[in-house]
């Protein structure tokens, strides 16, 4: 029966110690303003709560069930991994490559095609000179 009531008194003593409700009706509008701190009149002004002490008041306010909307919007996830430079310009090379490869009898076509015109033509002015 005395470590019960040891426990319910230490119980008390341990929620009286740090009242989140109070502390945070008190720093509701300190909190609304950023997370480290904010700008006021061209000067950088911190919080009127320590980060040590609004971490605490935050780690309470979740543990008894109630939303913390005073953390600052998380980016979005990179999806593209680092890596090194050549070995993304490689494997971009490499694509190129391929692409230029299923084009590639139709350029040599062409390329015969070209030659083939340059011929005739040297031909045609041999014939017109002579």
């Amino acid at each position: 029966m005395a470590g019960k009531a040891a426990k319910s008194v230490a119980k008390a003593i341990s929620e009286y110690q740090y009242p989140w409700q109070e502390k945070l009706a008190k720093y509701k509008n300190e909190l609304s303003k950023g997370v480290w701190g904010y700008w006021e009149l061209g000067a950088w002004k911190h919080l009127g709560i320590s980060a040590r002490h609004r971490a605490r008041l935050r780690k309470e306010v979740l543990l008894a069930g109630q939303d913390w909307p005073y953390d600052p919007e998380r980016k979005e996830m990179r999806t593209k991994r680092k890596g090194h430079k050549c070995d993304r310009i490689a494997a971009e090379k490499r694509e190129n490559t391929a692409r230029l490869m299923e084009k590639m009898p139709d350029m040599l076509l062409q390329y015969k095609k070209r030659r083939w015109e340059k011929k005739m033509k040297e031909e045609e002015k041999k014939k017109q000179d002579n």
